[in-house]
């Protein structure tokens, strides 16, 4: 893989020169060997999706924040407006794999480990304050030198890439959340489900695809994703509150082009209500609900979702030519 690192200028926070050991609301690693365990794992799954053509890392106010970089082969295609994809709590850009063949064969794409959670970006200050989020992440595109992208988030990458829609529109051509967070309040049920899919991880191999099925959990029966999701419990220690959801009246004043994916049976969202709420309160938002799936309709049914998100998104560039 090839290496580059580029430092993101903006510092409007001064936060920087904080030790992470000596903070108690940032996440870390609990030793070096795990952490170098968990990488290893995440390398097998970042090996199941598109070939990573390079690595970047990008100073902000908040940490280090590392990148991965996929493209296309043609050229016309190369100058395409670029996709960033911004993962859920408790994982990091490798769960993209269903998606970067696909994102990556028509537009370049980058896909963010974001500070807190268990991938290669290093935590120095707390993010989750909403105005925080939103600078961060700007930081981050800025060091990219991203002037204009299709932001794309799932479940509490959904959150960040909501909030960034209402708070720092400004580089945004296009927001899709995938069954995201920012939009109800997180309850019992959706913790429920993540605790027992943990613990199905140490079912019997027999075991894992009926489990896999009545709790919606690929993880369960794909090898690398069940030994990367028990590294980072192992490896990693998330240290933020659930974000709270955005009020009607953040919700309204977004203008970016928005696209929501809900699935059927999501326990984090309730879809029905959602999919005629969302275009309510956004103007021209599109919205859908996928059957036969819950929390990952990224992964459940990732050809259709690639084809279309990418099909949403050439929408967006036809209308900006």
């Amino acid at each position: 893989m090839v290496r580059s690192y580029h430092k993101a200028e903006t510092a409007e926070v001064d936060v920087t020169s904080t030790v992470t050991r000596a903070r108690t609301d940032v996440g870390r690693y609990v030793s070096d060997a795990r952490r170098d365990r968990h990488f290893a794992a995440c390398d097998a799954v970042y090996a199941l999706g598109a070939t990573v053509l390079g690595e970047q890392d990008v100073e902000t106010s908040f940490g280090t924040t590392h990148v991965y970089r996929y493209g296309p082969a043609a050229p016309t295609a190369q100058s395409r407006t670029p996709v960033v994809l911004v993962h859920g709590a408790g994982s990091c850009s490798a769960m993209w794999y269903p998606n970067t063949p696909d994102l990556s064969a028509d537009r370049p794409v980058y896909a963010i480990d974001t500070p807190g959670d268990p991938g290669r970006s290093v935590q120095r200050a707390p993010i989750h304050q909403p105005e925080h989020a939103a600078q961060w992440l700007d930081e981050t595109l800025a060091g990219l030198g991203l002037d204009r992208v299709h932001l794309v988030g799932s479940s509490y990458g959904g959150w960040l890439v909501l909030n960034q829609a209402h708070r720092g529109r400004d580089r945004l051509a296009s927001v899709t959340l995938l069954d995201p967070g920012g939009l109800e309040k997180v309850g019992l049920r959706f913790f429920v489900w993540i605790f027992a899919g943990l613990f199905a991880t140490f079912a019997p191999k027999a075991m894992r695809p009926r489990l896999a099925d009545w709790l919606e959990q690929p993880v369960l029966v794909i090898p690398e994703l069940r030994t990367m999701i028990r590294t980072a419990v192992r490896a990693y220690r998330i240290r933020r509150p659930s974000p709270l959801p955005l009020s009607e009246d953040e919700l309204s004043t977004i203008r970016t082009p928005l696209y929501l994916v809900l699935g059927k049976r999501s326990l984090l969202v309730h879809p029905e209500r959602q999919v005629e709420r969302v275009p309510r309160l956004v103007p021209g938002a599109r919205a859908e609900i996928i059957s036969g799936t819950g929390h990952g309709p990224q992964i459940d049914h990732a050809e259709e979702i690639n084809r279309r998100m990418l099909a949403f998104m050439a929408s967006v560039d036809s209308q900006t030519v």
